[in-house]
């Protein structure tokens, strides 16, 4: 029987509403500079025992240097910049990944989601550096799960083949097409509304969209989906979503 999991990529609402309501929330601000440890456990035990944590990567795994996004960090990084993001086999790429390894384990997260940008694109050169970051990466128990932006898309048999050789989740807006491989035990959607290139955060799904995600999730061979809402309505319509999928009569 297909479990599904409907959560929010942050809290855009308090987490006494949260939750009460929903499944699981992403984290995301370990994705700008993963929190005190002694947070993320108190945020932890304040949640119910079944409520799911999932955990966005520190950007400094997967985004090249930003100074808009730098401005975000609260803390001095060591190294040097151009030795943080993409996948880069430095020792400032893997310090980060031992931060959001820490995070992780500090909210008990089974899953950590690596998001990369559009300008990461499928080169030869980043193949190589995911794939070898896939492979190399400490785990200590956690799922991986990867959301490419852009061009990777186009090549749907390469995702496939990473996914499968690599054992990591493919992540990606089921609403925009962006489905996981068919074989995939684990299915991990995040929604960042309709029209726009790539996210439209201020966008509000329609009951008509609600409907077609429902039957894109039902239609998923994954026996556990997790649909995690990104945009500024994410609370109501991840709720929306839950009490839809929750009125199907049972398979």
């Amino acid at each position: 029987m297909k479990e599904v999991i409907v959560g929010t990529c942050g809290f855009s609402k308090s987490r006494k509403l949260i939750f009460r309501d929903l499944d699981a929330v992403e984290i995301q601000e370990t994705f700008y500079d993963p929190p005190p440890r002694e947070r993320l456990i108190r945020l932890r035990e304040e949640a119910p025992e079944t409520f799911e944590f999932t955990v966005k990567a520190w950007m400094l795994v997967t985004h090249n240097y930003n100074k808009m996004l730098w401005k975000r960090l609260k803390r001095e990084v060591p190294g040097r910049v151009e030795n943080y993001g993409s996948f880069q086999d430095t020792e400032e790429v893997w310090w980060a990944w031992e931060e959001t390894l820490n995070a992780a384990e500090a909210l008990k997260a089974r899953i950590i989601v690596l998001q990369t940008p559009a300008s990461f694109t499928p080169t030869r050169d980043n193949i190589k550096s995911v794939t070898n970051f896939l492979s190399k990466a400490p785990r200590r128990g956690h799922l991986l799960a990867w959301e490419p932006r852009g061009e990777w898309w186009d090549n749907r048999e390469l995702l496939s083949k990473i996914a499968n050789e690599y054992d990591v989740i493919i992540a990606g807006d089921f609403l925009r097409g962006r489905l996981p491989p068919a074989e995939a035990d684990i299915a991990y959607g995040r929604l960042h509304g309709l029209g726009g290139k790539e996210v439209n955060y201020k966008y509000k799904y329609t009951d008509d969209d609600l409907r077609r995600l429902l039957e894109i999730v039902e239609g998923l061979t994954s026996k556990r989906v997790y649909v995690m809402f990104n945009n500024v309505y994410s609370y109501y319509d991840a709720v929306r979503f839950k009490q839809l999928f929750k009125a199907q009569p049972p398979n």
